[in-house]
């Protein structure tokens, strides 16, 4: 014959209920501004780190520019375009592209400062926004601050500071 198995109750005994600290919404809006503040900080000087590679189509223009062109043979006709042409569309892309990554990151930076102040919401929602070009962390620093500012008790924080 088979023994009967321990019995179960039918509901386990309730154990008591740790109590989980209640945390005040506004505190938790507080450290998550001041941690996207930190943060936009960080990625401020990582935007503007790699803002200055373009700096190499920069060189290579104006050495482009500076360079001696090769002697012609005789009888042979000019180039159709002066080759320094070329060069100054280098220094164009590169000093442009330097100076947007250098724009955006001094951007980026102001907007931690407005964040940890609850200043300039429009400003901070563009920033965000903005940089989710710059990919992997501006993406997720951008999705994450536009979440935060989303919410109503942080507007409403940022209009009464």
């Amino acid at each position: 014959m088979t023994e009967p198995g321990p019995e179960f109750p039918a509901q386990p005994p309730s154990l008591p209920a740790a109590a989980a600290p209640v945390v005040p919404a506004a505190a938790v809006d507080t450290s998550q501004l001041q941690l996207l503040s930190v943060f936009h900080y960080v990625v401020a000087g990582l935007t503007a780190l790699f803002s200055l590679f373009p700096l190499i189509y920069l060189l290579m223009g104006v050495a482009v520019i500076f360079a001696a062109p090769p002697p012609l043979a005789p009888g042979e006709a000019p180039p159709p375009f002066d080759p320094r042409l070329l060069g100054w569309v280098f220094v164009l892309i590169g000093g442009l592209g330097c100076a947007a990554g250098l724009v955006l990151a001094g951007y980026m930076a102001y907007a931690g400062r407005c964040l940890a102040q609850r200043r300039r919401y429009l400003l901070c929602m563009v920033v965000a926004g903005i940089a989710c070009i710059f990919m992997p962390f501006g993406t997720a620093l951008g999705v994450f601050t536009l979440v935060v500012l989303s919410r109503p008790a942080v507007k409403a924080a940022f209009q009464t500071a």
